[in-house]
């Protein structure tokens, strides 16, 4: 992060709010013309600072309101099996997010469905068939007050 000054973060800051924003507009926000604020934005994509545009998605309207995080202990965690949870989670499209964890627990994943009726059906069929799990215990959020989002 030492390459980047206050308009690259600035750049950063707008598209992480606003991904959809012309180049005009970008440019406008942060203080430049078009053609260097179109570089910036090129640099920071090559050099991984910027991997990806998405859209916020209302998931309630999709019918997936159904939030709950799982803590998720592993009975081996060399690294062939920490290999192996990790790829196999990854084709869980339940699961929104997956991180390990320092502490007494291994992962802590956030998983979305429609209702609890089918977070049971994940949790029995998908989550705790997963590679080496020893332990689940789930928490289900009953409000979201603050979601930023990715």
């Amino acid at each position: 992060m030492l390459d980047l000054d206050r308009i690259d973060l600035a750049i950063i800051r707008e598209l992480q709010k606003h991904a959809r924003l012309t180049i005009t507009d970008l440019a406008s926000r942060v203080g430049l013309s078009k053609t260097p604020c179109q570089v910036r934005m090129r640099r920071l994509e090559e050099q991984g600072y910027i991997t990806g545009y998405t859209a916020q998605v209302n998931q309630a309207k999709l019918g997936q309101s159904h939030i709950a995080f799982v803590q998720l202990t592993l009975k081996d965690t060399s690294s062939v099996a920490l290999a192996a949870f990790n790829a196999a989670v990854k084709n869980i499209a339940a699961v929104e997010q997956c991180h390990m964890i320092a502490g007494n627990f291994d992962y802590l994943l956030k998983v979305r469905t429609r209702n609890m009726t089918e977070y049971r059906r994940v949790l029995g069929e998908q989550l705790s068939a997963l590679p080496h799990v020893q332990q689940t215990s789930t928490f289900v959020v009953m409000e979201s007050v603050r979601d930023a989002g990715i």
